[in-house]
């Protein structure tokens, strides 16, 4: 696991520096490694009197995250928080880490080197150790997208990937009574996301709804349920996607959509790579469609692109906007293609993508 810089304020260390702890140590107000270091003693990775060095992660906002320097190895420990780091009151189940940990040890027998590797699990605290995956050696694909580095290959892999992760658990129909998670995917996806839209936008509320409830009882595979650029490292050996808090076993058109709506997004972050993000969308989506195997392709195509346009606007009027569209006659664009695609739906993403090409030449 890897994130962006270390947490700095006041009470805690400056950018970049470790908070040393030694077995009784005095841990600081906020953030508090103590419980951190109780964990790992319980884990058996940390014995009492050794010392291990805690760095707070940012970067996410559902859970606390740190890099852990043990006396034989580097780290990551993660703990679900019950209100997510919004502005907005956003609340979901804690139970989603145990999840969380179920979802990777699967999709990491489908698709080897997807995930990161798995060290312990801590059942009732909430929390689980795993590799540590050093940022220069794994990019975020985010941070690549934002400075126009468009790479096809790399999201062709990712939908390769992806399709894969589907497709064997497609295969294995049981998964479902794994993962009981519907109400922590209601939570976390379809209320803040679709449910929150459509209570901004009124008039949309049916079809809406309508989507939410397609997504919720299509039940074809292990979903992701936030398979965006920020959650997938560009590794070595492809990508690695991260923090499945939201897996349930539902319709896999949710992920497709959910990462496809990134690349289209970030047309309006960097405006010079649009046609590269374009080619992104279009090798994403081709290479996860020629993996689909438990159902027709145009059948899940059609689902993605009926998604798609509702995730887009709850982008911008969701309980989760993306930080970077911050002009409003940004937003007015993404609310107008949004509108149109969910008032007049299309079957195809090239169609989706299409629309949104053409509202942004005006």
């Amino acid at each position: 696991m890897t994130a962006d810089d270390p947490i700095s304020g006041q009470g805690r260390p400056a950018p970049g520096q470790p908070l040393n702890l030694a077995a009784g140590a005095a841990a600081p107000v906020v953030p508090d490694p103590e419980p951190m270091r109780q964990a790992l003693v319980r884990l058996n990775l940390l014995y009492e009197g050794e010392r291990a060095t805690l760095t707070p992660l940012s970067g996410g906002i559902a859970s606390d995250i740190w890099k852990v320097d043990l006396p034989k190895q580097t780290v990551c420990i993660k703990r679900a928080l019950h209100r997510l780091k919004v502005k907005a009151d956003w609340f979901v189940p804690i139970e989603r880490n145990l999840y969380e940990w179920k979802y990777y040890e699967i999709a990491g027998r489908a698709a080897p080197g997807a995930t990161p590797g798995l060290l312990a699990q801590d059942r009732e605290a909430y929390l689980f150790v795993m590799e540590y995956l050093r940022p220069d050696e794994y990019p975020l694909w985010k941070t690549q997208l934002r400075d126009g580095q468009t790479d096809t290959a790399f999201s062709r892999e990712v939908g390769r990937r992806l399709s894969m992760i589907h497709a064997y658990t497609a295969a294995r129909p049981t998964l479902a009574a794994e993962f009981p998670t519907d109400a922590i995917f209601y939570a976390s996806r379809m209320e803040s996301y679709l449910e929150a839209t459509a209570a901004v936008h009124t008039d949309l509320k049916e079809p809406l709804f309508a989507l939410i409830n397609a997504t919720m009882h299509t039940k074809h595979a292990l979903v992701h349920g936030d398979v965006s650029p920020k959650n997938i490292l560009n590794g070595p050996h492809g990508p690695v996607m991260l923090d499945p808090e939201c897996a349930f076993y539902g319709d896999p058109a949710f992920d497709l959509a959910f990462c496809l709506n990134h690349l289209l997004l970030k047309c309006l972050w960097n405006a010079e790579a649009r046609d590269g993000f374009f080619d992104c969308f279009s090798a994403l989506a081709g290479a996860y469609l020629r993996g689909v195997d438990w159902e027709p392709a145009d059948g899940i195509e059609a689902r993605t692109a009926h998604l798609l346009p509702g995730l887009f606007l709850a982008r911008v009027d969701g309980k989760s906007p993306v930080e970077y569209i911050t002009r409003e006659e940004d937003k007015n664009l993404v609310r107008h293609t949004g509108r149109q695609l969910i008032e007049q739906p299309v079957e195809r993403l090239a169609e989706v993508a299409a629309t949104w090409r053409a509202a942004l030449k005006g």
